[in-house]
């Protein structure tokens, strides 16, 4: 018998809890959207959006990898 493959479906972070996570409000996540230097939200509904929990990961391990890069360029 084969065995059948589940996706696991992504987890969808609300922006409370994107913010909580990232320590940004509101309006410094949508200004870093229209930059490009933040995930962009996906359309749930009519007026809803969230976050795609993988990509805020991923975002968040990027910043401190940035984070190190710089202090072992500056000699620390």
């Amino acid at each position: 018998m084969a065995a059948i493959y589940h996706p696991v479906p992504p987890v969808i972070l609300r922006r409370p809890e994107v913010e909580a996570r990232v320590g940004l409000r509101r309006s410094a996540l949508y200004q870093r959207i229209k930059a490009g230097s933040f995930p962009a939200p996906v359309q749930l509904g009519p007026k809803s959006v969230g976050w795609v929990e993988s990509e805020i990961n991923e975002w968040l391990v990027a910043r401190v990898a940035a984070r190190d890069a710089e202090l072992k360029a500056a000699g620390r």
